[in-house]
């Protein structure tokens, strides 16, 4: 409305000589009329786009919830568009999801190939040492997903939110995944849990952040469990792991990671909800897998699950490299000539 009262203006100032030669009263009617054929037909532009809003109210939230990206034009110096939401979505049933861990740049260009990378908190593992995952920050997962972010181009991000940082708590649970999206710039984050954190899933889908759930195996619970064991192996638990996924699927997430479950319940979920099963030792029958890409390249040796299929043996590789270095230094073999300015 400003610029078109700009616009009204500077029409009156280009009109005046030619009214100035009418009599006073018929110039003030002129101009009147004109100003409210002006405003009459702004208006009704302005209507025709309220109409329009009201009438895509609801895609829009549906759009926000279920197919958000990362927002970012292709502006300059700005990252290129990478795959989105409703991307991965429109995967399920048609081509199967690959999906790698990432915590660092490095690793993240050459994983960069897959549909997803998965900033997930294994980090605390992998990266830090831990036993268990419980123990990795928020600012921590920030710091990893920050990292990720500068080097990705193709694959959808998706980032943990870690332990102590949204259950029982659904406004801790919002602020924490701002705080990802908004410090990080990722596209995406995965919660663990089923209907005892559907309030907070509820409320961070209420923002436009999209989830991704996590049932069967959830290593955050892994005191509660006792064990890393299969799930879900009994009707009871099996039944109530299905029940759920349906529900996080009901409430707008836009996938769910299957995690350590028999295949044969993965392919009941799979069939039973509309969006995308990861699995990881869930058998074949989801519409994508995951594994942690230093288990996959073979430079973590210690963690040897049925599941895991090693590509190759980079810890072999390096420490041969490695090895090599030391002896070259030390027999005075490195650096040669060619080697130095």
């Amino acid at each position: 409305l400003k610029s078109n009262n700009t616009d009204l203006a500077a029409s009156s100032a280009l009109t005046r000589p030619a009214l100035g030669a009418l009599p006073p009263e018929k110039a003030e009617r002129a101009q009147s009329q004109k100003v409210r054929r002006a405003s009459e037909s702004a208006g009704g532009a302005i209507r025709d786009e309220t109409r329009k809003d009201r009438g895509s109210r609801a895609e829009a939230l549906q759009f926000h919830c279920h197919n958000n990206h990362t927002g970012r034009g292709p502006g300059k110096g700005e990252q290129k568009m990478s795959k989105t939401v409703n991307d991965i979505m429109q995967m399920k049933s048609k081509e199967k999801i690959t999906v790698l861990t990432g915590y660092d740049s490095t690793m993240t260009t050459l994983c960069d190939k897959a549909d997803v990378i998965l900033v997930g908190d294994s980090a605390s593992n992998v990266m830090a040492g831990h036993k268990t995952t419980l123990p990795i920050t928020l600012d921590e997962m920030i710091y990893h997903a920050s990292s990720v972010m500068r080097a990705i181009e193709r694959a959808l991000v998706i980032v943990d939110l870690p332990f102590g940082t949204y259950q029982g708590n659904s406004i801790e649970a919002l602020n924490s995944a701002i705080r990802i999206m908004k410090e990080s710039g990722a596209n995406a984050i995965k919660m663990e849990g089923g209907e005892e954190i559907l309030e907070s899933v509820d409320r961070v889908l209420s923002a436009g952040i999209p989830v991704i759930g996590h049932l069967g195996l959830t290593p955050q619970s892994i005191y509660k469990f006792g064990t890393y064991t299969v799930r879900a192996q009994e009707n009871k638990e099996a039944k109530r792991l299905i029940e759920d996924a349906k529900l996080l699927d009901k409430l707008g997430c836009f996938g769910i990671v299957l995690e350590k479950i028999p295949a044969s319940v993965s392919k009941k979920v799979t069939n039973a909800i509309n969006i995308p099963v990861i699995g990881i030792g869930a058998g074949s029958d989801v519409d994508g897998q995951v594994l942690v890409t230093h288990d996959l390249v073979g430079l973590s040796t210690e963690f040897n699950p049925r599941f895991l299929r090693r590509y190759v043996d980079l810890n072999d590789i390096m420490s041969k490299a490695i090895k090599s270095y030391i002896k070259d230094v030390k027999n005075l073999n490195f650096p040669n000539k060619n080697e130095q300015y």
